[in-house]
């Protein structure tokens, strides 16, 4: 059991989701703009591979890696936000070049984990992932709503 007298050193986001679009890109005038897709998802991730956090069509409760489904990670840096009369201040979170480093060896860990587990390699899981520190526009068709929030 986490300690509750502490403050979370960080936070995840888990969206279940029937299909995901992140814009990574903005159009420019010479280009269009990048998306990432992903179908029968957990938007977000975390270490938590075989947690049953994703619902199949029948109501039983399954792991992403027993569903199967993709998983899309998307940085949130307002996750650790505070509200202060009727606005959100960021003083408390971290550095964005910490932030872009830490979730950079986040995205490079759950890809070598992802590799290493050959129940998502045979069942053909995808991984893909925005981009750090950047507006992003997300599209999701959820089922549910069906979102958790871990704090660790």
């Amino acid at each position: 059991m986490a300690d509750c007298s502490q403050a979370p050193v960080a936070r995840a986001l888990l969206q279940q989701c029937l299909y995901a679009r992140l814009q990574v890109k903005p159009p420019e005038s010479d280009s269009e703009a990048e998306w990432v897709e992903v179908t029968s998802a957990l938007a977000g991730f975390n270490t938590l591979l075989n947690v049953k956090l994703s619902e199949t069509e029948d109501g039983k409760y399954v792991s992403i890696v027993d569903l199967p489904g993709s998983i899309l990670i998307i940085p949130q840096a307002t996750l650790g936000g505070k509200l202060k009369g009727r606005r959100m201040q960021y003083h408390s979170n971290i550095e964005k070049d910490i932030g872009m480093e830490l979730y950079s060896q986040f995205v490079t860990l759950c890809e070598e984990e992802l590799a290493t587990n050959v129940r998502c390699a045979e069942a053909g899981v995808v991984l893909k992932h925005g981009t750090y520190g950047n507006r992003q526009v997300l599209k999701v068709d959820t089922n549910g709503p069906f979102t958790h929030m871990i704090e660790f």
